[in-house]
């Protein structure tokens, strides 16, 4: 049986991968723990210094399995322990030391959007759908989405999102904020991203997003105190040890 998420690593590009084609990568158990556990890898392996998330067949992530749901004998606790499963997973994406670029196409709903948001840059091809979808069938968010899209959204583009019961086009999502680019080919962007990262100052970037990230739960001052302790370890290390003289050496 094939693997819900695949990860592949290669010049130090970690590829993140939902793979239920079939249910349009759909959210069930297995995926959920296996997102989880492919996180836990990247997290680990410092050979990986950027990731790239994507999804395999004609659409990105369609949400939760709602047969899941349907065929559970008890609902209501099947749900908040898949959600819950979920959630954490999306959490130890969001809080990774590597910088992530998403690659999204075809259609983006419900749990879709949380997992997509936990990515730094998302380039979405053209043509791609993007759904809040809870509402329509009597339910709210999961994966960190109550967060994370007024995050990207803004609160009042974020409501009137989540409210409508509408899906957004490309064009809608790049102009408030949900998307970074519109391409033709996502997955090409993306790896160029990516590399693009690899080959610069990966360790500072993953430094950078962690500050970022960080700055929605901590007030100003704890900011600046985190700053400065960051980049003072940052001037200990090897890149910023080589990439100083070679800026000084201009």
């Amino acid at each position: 049986m094939p693997k819900p998420v695949t990860l592949t690593i290669a010049g130090g590009i970690g590829h993140l991968q939902l793979n239920r084609p079939e249910a349009a990568n759909t959210i069930n158990m297995p995926l959920a723990v296996a997102l989880g556990e492919a996180v836990s890898r990247l997290a680990e392996n410092d050979a990986v210094k950027a990731v790239l998330l994507t999804g395999n067949g004609k659409r990105f992530c369609a949400g939760g399995d709602i047969s899941a749901f349907a065929e559970s004998s008890d609902q209501g606790r099947f749900l908040t322990e898949l959600a819950t499963t979920i959630d954490r997973a999306v959490q130890a994406l969001e809080s990774l030391q590597k910088p992530v670029v998403a690659a999204v196409h075809g259609a983006v709903a419900g749990g879709g959007l949380g997992i997509m948001l936990a990515a730094d840059i998302i380039i979405a091809a053209e043509g791609t759908s993007f759904v809040f979808a809870y509402p329509s069938i009597g339910l709210t968010p999961d994966c960190g989405t109550s967060a994370s899209l007024p995050q990207a959204m803004g609160l009042h583009r974020a409501l009137a999102f989540a409210l409508s019961g509408r899906s957004l086009s490309t064009s809608q999502a790049l102009s408030q904020g949900l998307v970074t680019e519109v391409v033709t080919d996502p997955l090409v962007r993306a790896q160029e991203v990516a590399a693009s990262w690899v080959a610069g100052a990966p360790g500072a970037l993953g430094d950078v997003r962690k500050l970022l990230r960080e700055s929605r739960g901590h007030s100003r001052g704890e900011m600046g105190t985190r700053e400065a302790v960051t980049i003072g370890k940052r001037m200990a290390t090897e890149e910023a040890q080589f990439l100083i003289p070679a800026f000084l050496s201009r």
